[in-house]
């Protein structure tokens, strides 16, 4: 499934709901099916930096796609968290870096969140951005 399929199912989710409450719901439901990290994994280097909650991402590149793993210790956060896992692992670095996050202007997310949240899904989405470009520069691809 390429990065735009996902992004129009994500849509498509979204759009079959009324309402904020049952928005955050659905996220909520995502952050559940969020495979959750190894305690090895939960250490304060893979902590995303600008964000209230706690939030832990990690990354691996497997025949040159990237492979984001992530956790919070807050619902609507892991939810968040899980959506963005979802959309850009297993996709290119390339992919990631082109891929604008204007889809989640799209699902309303950003304007549903509070300052602080919405804070931290840009430090959540500067972190996967940074991990694809380092993984782009490593694999000789820059």
């Amino acid at each position: 499934m390429s990065i735009q399929d996902k992004i129009n199912k994500l849509k498509k989710d979204f759009e079959a709901l009324d309402g904020w409450e049952s928005r955050y719901r659905l996220i909520i439901e995502i952050g559940h099916n969020l495979t959750p990290l190894l305690e090895t994994e939960m250490v304060d280097e893979n902590l995303v930096k600008g964000c209230m909650s706690k939030v832990w991402l990690v990354a691996n590149v497997i025949d040159g796609k990237v492979i984001f793993k992530g956790d919070s210790d807050a619902s609507i956060t892991k939810g968040l968290v899980a959506i963005l896992v979802g959309v850009y692992s297993n996709e290119t670095p390339d992919d990631i870096i082109n891929t604008k996050p204007d889809f989640l202007d799209d699902l309303g997310i950003k304007d549903a969140l509070s300052m602080n949240r919405a804070s931290g899904l840009t430090s959540m989405l500067k972190q996967i951005r940074l991990y694809a470009l380092a993984f782009k520069v490593k694999m000789g691809q820059a």
